[in-house]
């Protein structure tokens, strides 16, 4: 099975399991091996999903301004999570790919792996909502179409980018392509770099 198939295994688990109570604030139950690529994977994606669901809260034009704040942070915090996570998933390949010879003609891609899958677990949820909102019998039939429209956009688009994180793992298994990760470096969690925060401290 290919990476790209694999990682979309576990992203449609996740969200399956999500769904079934429906609740950002459902405890996560990770089915796979502590550690593994696919708990990782799963983690990575149930993040997305909470978050996801945190977005359209925050959008209720009546939602309380204290708890949408407090959504605010929270969104913030999971934010920071994603990102950990995807430097994370990227030292998996990095450690993957560390005894490769890279050949003198390589090339270095311009986003890593694990940003690309990111991507791809983004696409997941998109495509499991938009297949919702294509299916919805009490929306208009026009509505209905225009959501089947970017249905099908959107299952094209999941087809390349999973070719392309394919093609991505074989280049660099055979040294073609090389990575480097590059530490996101995130200044306004951090409040010796935030000047809001940092001012607040008297430094």
């Amino acid at each position: 099975m290919s990476f790209s198939k694999e990682s979309l295994t576990v992203f449609e688990r996740s969200i399956a399991d999500y769904h079934k109570k429906d609740n950002v604030d459902t405890p996560i139950a990770n089915p796979y091996k502590e550690k593994s690529i696919e708990y990782y994977l799963y983690l990575k994606n149930w993040i997305d999903t909470v978050q996801w669901h945190l977005e359209d809260i925050i959008r209720d034009p009546e939602i309380d301004p204290v708890e949408a704040l407090a959504i605010k942070r929270r969104i913030d915090r999971s934010n920071q999570e994603r990102t950990d996570l995807v430097e994370l998933i990227d030292s998996y390949f990095l450690e993957k790919f560390s005894q490769v010879s890279v050949l003198g003609n390589a090339t270095i891609n311009t986003e890593s792996p694990a940003w690309a899958v990111d991507r791809l677990s983004i696409l997941a949820l998109k495509i499991y909502h938009m297949s919702i909102e294509a299916g919805r019998k009490d929306a208009p039939a026009e509505q209905q179409k225009r959501c089947q429209d970017k249905l099908n956009v959107l299952l094209e688009q999941k087809k390349d980018l999973s070719g392309a994180i394919d093609m991505l793992l074989d280049d660099m298994e055979a040294g073609r392509k090389y990575m480097k990760v590059y530490k996101q470096m995130k200044m306004y969690n951090d409040p010796s770099l935030n000047p809001v925060l940092y001012a607040q401290n008297g430094k």
